[in-house]
């Protein structure tokens, strides 16, 4: 579904990324790990296009898409949930639910969807999104990514600050969605063990380069904890 080959990108005079190289797999997950400041967001913002990188490509189902911004991105079916668990916060959460609903055809399906995905937002729907938990907001963000039916699904430390349960359902609901097919994931995470039992391949990224990849078994944690030094 993605692929990405020789990436550098950075901000202004500095560069981030040296010749970053992976693929997602199709209807699959691929996930990148890396301490702090290794590089995995200035990673997914190229690959949304919210970075014009400075040589490399980027190839979506086929399609190059190194030059496109980042909107037209958007209308190929790429969705970004950036780190933060980011919201509209004087909105309650019903209201930043219907600012993509009603900009689409298929809104009131697509909601109710989301909702059903993510149950626990049914009981907080009249409260500002301010209000919400770290968990809540999180819930929130991806519901409004996924209400757009992406085929690409960029999901920047999902887990960050998130207690351990709303982690697992976060969890079991991304590898629903693409066991479903029709979706593929790309997850930055610094929680190995959850990056491994959601992911067919990781890369570790280590001062804007890959250090270590692999597919995601069971076997694989002990070479990624050796990558990462943990």
């Amino acid at each position: 579904m993605l692929e990405i080959t020789g990436l550098v990108a950075g901000y202004d005079r500095t560069t981030v990324l040296h010749g970053v190289s992976l693929t997602v797999p199709e209807d699959g997950v691929a996930t990148v790990l890396g301490h702090n400041g290794a590089g995995k967001s200035t990673l997914l913002r190229a690959a949304v296009g919210l970075i014009r990188p400075r040589s490399g490509t980027v190839i979506l189902d086929g399609e190059d898409i190194t030059r496109l911004p980042a909107h037209r991105r958007a209308r190929r079916g790429i969705a970004y949930v950036p780190q933060g668990q980011q919201s509209f916060p004087q909105l309650t959460t019903m209201e930043n639910l219907r600012l993509i609903a009603d900009g689409r055809r298929d809104g009131r399906a697509a909601l109710d969807e989301a909702l059903d995905l993510f149950p626990a937002l049914r009981e907080v729907t009249t409260r500002p999104a301010g209000l919400l938990s770290g968990g809540q907001r999180q819930q929130l963000a991806l519901a409004r990514a996924l209400m757009t039916r992406p085929r690409l699904l960029l999901l920047d430390e999902p887990t960050e600050g998130i207690q351990p349960s709303v982690v697992r359902e976060i969890q079991t609901t991304i590898l629903d969605l693409s066991g479903r097919g029709g979706l593929s994931v790309l997850l930055v995470e610094q929680h190995v063990g959850f990056a491994l039992r959601a992911a067919q391949r990781y890369y570790v990224l280590e001062a804007g380069r890959i250090t270590s990849s692999g597919p995601g078994t069971a076997d694989a944690e002990a070479a990624v904890r050796e990558a990462l030094r943990v």
